[in-house]
């Protein structure tokens, strides 16, 4: 920003004027002056340290710079003396009578005014209202202070001394204030006194006489400050500020308004002149235009709300003042070009839109800032061109590279402080603290920065290092242009350009290397953070660094930057760029005089084909030879190593293996092509030998060059056959071929050959080296083969397989470059047999036979791997051997097979659980004990990493899937009995003792099993037995099996039954809980093989299933005999239990005779029974005597709960209830023991029992007395109760 006047640059605050604060002198001394050798350095006075400390604070609230979007009270102080005086504001003075009609000095209706008569604005007129004119004037003096009261002094001599001091300080103050009011400023004193001062009681009505006596304003026009620490004078400094500030607002606010009926008056005349034309009026003085003034006017009132803070009025008028200039440049009659007038509105232009850029970046508005910025270079270019300075000329450059040059000052200088510059990079993962912080902090910054996304380029706001990198571009322009005109200058033409004689005397290269290395910096540090490389544009400038030091004649530092370059293009494979940089790189080579380096980078360049093409392929080649033939290098003992790993091969080398695997001692067919580039030639390059390494210890193999006939062409496609390669033992002595080594443009040649190896490896051609001998130059160019992946390359690796005419063969194997000798595989049989399927408990046998059908001795072993399994609660192993596992079987030893030999084991799997599939994986491990060869190779050769282990191993893998199975199933149905013997009383006291059992709740559970037989084979079951586990709660009373034999051969569907009673107690705390039941099944069992024979004893347990017993409420047994003898009196026994655990009963009994009873009745016929309390019962008898034979029914006995008849009856009473509602109670069930049989509980959807009610008819079987005699016509009992229970 150094091409424009900083005064219309600069960021205008309020100034303020400050006086009164150089070196203090002491009032008086009383103390006499020290001898010269007692003299000490004078200690400061206070009032001196307090002045020097209020000049550092007042000059560092602010300071002068173009950038300051800080919107604080501070005021730009400027110290000055106390006399200063002001400039006039008009030529004459105020009692002249010419007064009113007079301009300012400044004015270009003023003829001795630099602006006279049709200037705009000058930057004069800034620096009058930045240093010459203050808005507020502070003036800092000392108040009188009397010394002591000496002797023969009275106070009242004190008194007039100090009014004397007073009055002689508010005639000063006074005179100072005349000269502030007319320039309608702002006074402000401010009074050092000591401490003890402000003690003194006089120090008011001395500071009211001086305020009335020098005319002070009432308010923030007089202070008090005595000498205070360093914080303090910080708080009072703001203080000050801030009570002047308004007065300091105000006193812009007049100029504005005054400025701006300035502007009103003379937009308002009418008076129009004619414009004449600028040849015509060549010499003539014209006045100010009225655009002009409008520019003037409008300028004047932008700096005012400036200077007030108020960005946006200032804006305003910046743009009314940027938009009249534009008027007056569109015309040629207003401002001629190449004027003065003309130079100083293009300056004024400049700036005014560098002032309306810094106020849109203020606010954030991005966007806006930069399309003014590219509107204003867009049209001065439009305005250029009609001007005659257009782009063919130097001036027009000159001044881009200028905008472009303060834009990128502007926005560094702003990013140092608080501006953001949006950013086109995708936005990274934040976390969830991190999103909040930034939603509440959504602003316009972030809107522009995803506006910025997908837009072009030119339109967004770029951070400063671009626009550095445009001016350099620029400036670049600038130097060719006036290259230009220089070479015609020296051809004998003159030179029209008014700047040529300034543009001599620049210095374009290095503003062009300021300006990029400016950038460079930039672009580093503002390329993305997680970026391993720099930026792309960021290599391009140092390229352009580089270059304008090769032009500058500084060859050694363009070769520092050309080689930190070329890493990055290298790796990156950008030829395009490559091609002009190793051009340039070799011509800082060539004039640093440095051999090695330009050989190399000719070498360099003839792999890239840098500066070759179809029509000369020839001339890298032949620039080589010229440097080997005229140079001789610095040293000549070892060879020059040309290392291009990093960078593109002198020739494209691939290697394709017609086999990717062979067996030891086999010969694998390879193909080594080496093919030059289209455009280069290679054919006078001494190439004086080729060394092929493989990737063995084995010695290289030479191929010598040997030409038969120099004069015939180089053919497009050669064959040489290498014969056979043994890389392994390896050989003594390298072997040496002779071959062509020559290589035209576009042309291959290809080496054959067979490789082959008495070890197990990886072979492949680790490098090829390259040899160039000529004069005393001996050049080693190492190049290592192609090893690109298939799916990334673009052509396929070729098989030559004619030379006459060439046909290749496309190579579509990814592993084409090496190949994998391995020994030859073990002839292994295995075979798996086993009768299927596994049963669940036992140990299923599985034989594996291994067979070594191989010519070579082996030692097998083998591993069984058990695969895990997720059916649940399965805990399986395999056992072979003295080994046994859940899961791995490791190493089991098989011994040495010879030739021929089988070997036979017999693998157990043993499954529990719920049955599926498992699958087991066996591997068969052989290893020849032959020794292997012998090998030259060093002993850490096998521990390499790229060499294989020499032992003769190989691997036989088997999977098998056994389905397995339940071998037996089980299916148990539980029914329950209630007790019919007598129920302990509640008066008992057994009852209530702990370790007695509650036999009144007991109930007999009937468990009945049904063991089916589901395996395929059938089973030999060799014993069934059930194993007690009673407990308190249940116990078995008996069971079936344990007199019944079940052993024997069943087969698949057969079956067998038990029935086992349980005496079960239920929880009362917990009735819903089940009961494990008291025991388990246990079933020994063989498999049925097919030969007949048995397998392994195996064990099957089914445990008795949970019981959960029914509960009862109030339930009614009737005990009846199953057979009576005619007219042969038979008891009738109903015993009613009440099983409610909190509720009383009041059953009522009754007998329903039917006239069809096969009975006479004795008894209770209807009554009521007492109130049984819960778990009490009683019981009621009645005689039967049978009056007819066969099988008859009791009469039936009802009864009733009449609890809930009793409560019906209380709240009929109230009006409740109906009578036939009172007279029902609750039906209770009438169980006949004899066929009593419950299943276990049933709960409903709400988780309450369900009670099951149903009536039983009681039938007795009534036989005459001489059936009894022994004449048996009835049938067995049995069959009598089975028919009854019908």
């Amino acid at each position: 920003m150094n091409s424009y006047p900083p005064e219309l640059l600069v960021q205008l605050a309020p100034v303020m004027f400050v006086a009164g604060l150089d070196a203090q002198t002491p009032q008086s001394s009383t103390n006499a002056p020290a001898t010269p050798s007692t003299q000490q350095p004078p200690r400061p006075d206070a009032f001196q340290l307090l002045s020097m400390r209020l000049r550092d604070a007042l000059v560092s609230q602010r300071k002068v710079a173009i950038w300051q979007p800080e919107k604080s009270k501070t005021f730009q102080v400027v110290l000055v003396d106390k006399d200063v005086p002001f400039p006039p504001r008009k030529m004459l003075r105020p009692d002249d009578p010419q007064y009113s009609a007079s301009h300012s000095p400044l004015s270009p209706l003023t003829p001795t005014s630099p602006l006279y008569p049709d200037g705009v604005i000058a930057p004069i007129w800034i620096r009058k209202h930045t240093t010459l004119v203050p808005s507020v004037f502070v003036m800092f003096t000392r108040i009188y202070e009397s010394p002591p009261l000496q002797a023969g002094q009275t106070e009242r001599e004190r008194e007039v001394e100090e009014k004397r001091r007073d009055t002689e300080l508010s005639a000063e103050i006074a005179q100072r204030k005349k000269s502030t009011n007319e320039r309608g400023l702002k006074l402000t004193v401010v009074l050092m006194a000591s401490r003890r001062m402000l003690d003194d009681p006089t120090l008011d009505g001395r500071l009211t006489y001086i305020r009335r006596q020098s005319g002070l304003d009432p308010r923030a026009a007089l202070f008090v400050l005595s000498p205070v620490s360093p914080t303090e004078i910080g708080d009072f400094v703001r203080s000050l500020q801030d009570a002047l500030w308004e007065p300091a607002l105000e006193y812009y606010t007049n100029h504005s308004k005054r400025v701006r009926r300035k502007r009103n008056r003379h937009s308002q005349a009418t008076s129009y002149q004619l414009p004449l034309s600028p040849m015509a009026s060549a010499g003539i003085a014209r006045p100010l235009r009225p655009e002009g003034w409008t520019v003037r006017y409008e300028y004047k009132m932008a700096c005012f709300a400036e200077f007030r803070g108020e960005d946006q009025v200032a804006l305003k008028h910046y743009q009314d003042a940027y938009s009249t200039l534009i008027i007056m440049f569109g015309s040629t009659a207003i401002l001629p070009p190449r004027t003065k007038r003309w130079a100083e509105a293009k300056v004024l232009a400049d700036c005014i839109n560098v002032k309306i850029v810094k106020l849109y970046l203020y606010n954030n508005e991005h966007s806006l800032a930069l399309s003014h910025q590219n509107s204003h270079m867009r049209k001065f270019a439009d305005f250029s061109r009609g001007w005659g300075i257009g782009e063919e000329t130097f001036e027009f450059w000159s001044w881009l590279a200028r905008q472009h040059r303060v834009f990128a000052e502007l926005l560094e200088q702003g990013t140092r402080s608080s501006l953001k510059i949006p950013t086109a990079y995708p936005t990274p993962t934040l976390s969830a603290a991190a999103l909040a912080v930034q939603s509440l902090e959504a602003s316009q910054i972030g809107l522009e920065a995803m506006r910025v996304l997908g837009l072009n380029p030119n339109q967004a706001l770029q951070h400063p290092g671009f626009y550095y990198y445009m001016a350099a571009r620029c400036t670049e322009r600038r130097r060719e242009r006036f290259l230009a005109v220089l070479e015609t200058e020296v051809d004998g033409q003159q030179t029209n350009s008014p700047g040529f004689a300034n543009e001599r005397k620049v210095d374009h290269l290095a503003i062009v290397l300021e300006l990029y290395t400016r950038a460079y910096e930039l672009f580093k540090k503002w390329s993305p953070q997680n970026s391993q490389n720099p930026g792309r544009l960021t290599l391009w400038i140092a390229y352009r660094i580089a270059q304008t030091y090769y032009d500058s004649g500084k060859f050694d530092m363009a070769v520092r930057f050309f080689e930190r370059i070329a890493k990055t293009y290298r790796r990156e494979s950008w030829e395009s760029l490559l091609h002009p940089l190793l051009s340039q790189w070799y011509a800082c080579a060539q004039q640093l005089g440095d051999m090695e380096l330009s050989v190399k980078l000719l070498i360099e360049m003839l792999a890239y084909g840098a500066t070759a093409s179809a029509d000369d392929p020839d001339v890298l080649q032949d620039d080589l030879l010229a440097v080997l033939q005229s140079t001789v290098p610095s040293v000549t003992e070892e060879p020059l190593v040309v290392d291009l790993s990093e960078s593109k091969s002198i020739l494209d080398a691939s290697v394709v293996f017609w086999d990717h695997e062979i067996d030891v001692g086999e010969q694998a067919r390879f193909q080594i092509l080496l093919s030059s580039q289209p455009n280069v030639s290679l054919s006078s390059i001494p190439f004086t030998q080729l060394a092929i390494h493989f990737s063995t210890q084995a010695p290289p193999l030479i191929i010598k060059h040997h030409q038969p006939d120099p004069d015939v062409d180089v053919p497009t496609v050669q064959r040489f056959d290498l014969g056979a390669v043994v890389v392994a033992p390896a050989p003594a002595e390298p072997a040496e071929i002779e071959a062509e080594l020559q290589w035209g443009a576009g042309s291959t040649i290809v080496f054959t050959g067979s490789v082959s190896s008495a070890l197990p490896m990886h072979i492949s051609v680790s490098k090829l080296v390259f040899t160039i001998k000529v004069n005393s130059w001996w050049i080693e160019v190492p190049i290592v083969p192609e090893t690109t992946r298939l799916e990334n390359a673009l052509v396929a690796p070729r098989w030559l397989c004619s030379v006459d005419p060439p046909r290749f063969i496309p190579i579509r194997r990814e592993d084409h470059s090496s190949v994998r000798v391995r020994h030859r595989p073990h002839q292994v049989e295995v075979a798996i047999s086993h009768e299927g399927p596994a049963y669940i408990g036992e140990e299923f046998p599985i034989e594996i036979n291994i067979t070594n059908q191989d010519d070579r001795e082996l030692e097998v072993v083998l591993d069984v791997l058990l695969q895990p399994t997720e059916i649940d609660e399965a805990v399986n192993h395999v056992a072979m051997d003295d080994q046994r596992s859940t899961s791995l079987l490791k190493a089991v030893a098989c011994g040495v097979l010879a030739p021929g030999v089988s070997v036979l084991k017999k693998l157990y799997l043993a499954n529990t659980g719920a049955p599926g599939e498992r699958v087991i994986d066996i591997s068969v491990q052989s290893h020849s004990t032959a020794q292997p060869p012998t090998s030259p190779v060093s002993p850490t050769t096998p521990a390499s990493a790229t060499a294989p282990s020499l032992v003769d191993r190989s691997e036989t893998l088997r999977t098998l899937a056994v389905p397995t199975v339940l071998p037996i199933e089980v299916e148990h149905a539980v029914t329950y009995r209630r007790p019919t013997k007598p129920q302990p009383g509640l008066a008992d006291l057994m009852t209530f003792e702990g370790s007695q059992k509650d036999e009144a709740a007991a109930v007999e559970a009937v468990v009945t099993s049904i063991v089916s037989v589901v395996a395929t084979s059938g089973l030999v079951v060799e014993n069934v037995v059930l194993h007690r586990k009673n407990t308190e709660v249940a116990e078995v009373m008996d069971c079936s099996v344990d007199q019944d034999d079940f052993s024997g051969e069943w087969l698949a569907g057969d079956e067998f039954g038990d029935k086992c009673r349980i005496s079960v107690i239920p929880n009362a705390e917990h009735p819903d809980a089940s009961i494990p039941g008291p025991g388990e099944y246990e079933v020994t069992w063989r498999r049925l093989l097919r030969d007949g024979s048995h397998g392994s004893l195996s064990t099957t347990r089914f445990p008795l299933p949970q019981l959960l017993p029914p509960s009862d409420g109030l339930i009614a047994l009737l005990d009846a005999p199953t057979t009576a003898r005619l007219h042969v009196p038979i008891s009738l026994r109903l015993t009613v239990r009440n099983r409610h655990p909190t509720r009383t009963a009041t059953p009522t009994v009754q007998i329903e005779p039917d006239t069809m009873d096969a009975f006479v009745i004795a008894g209770l016929r209807h009554g009521r029974m007492p109130v049984l309390l819960p778990g009490q019962e009683d019981a009621l008898t009645w005689n039967l005597i049978p009056v007819q034979c066969g099988l008859v029914r009791v009469p039936r006995v009802k009864v009733l709960d009449r609890r809930s008849a009793v409560q019906l009856a209380g709240a009929s009473a109230g009006g409740g209830a109906t009578e036939s509602e009172q007279a029902e109670g609750d039906d209770v069930e009438v169980v006949d023991v004899r066929w009593d049989g419950r299943p276990q509980r049933v709960l409903d959807e709400e988780g309450a029992e369900v009670q099951i009610v149903k009536g039983h008819d009681a039938y007795v079987l009534v036989s005459s007395a001489w059936v009894d005699k022994g004449i048996g016509i009835v049938g067995p009992r049995k069959k009598s109760l089975q028919v009854m229970r019908a």
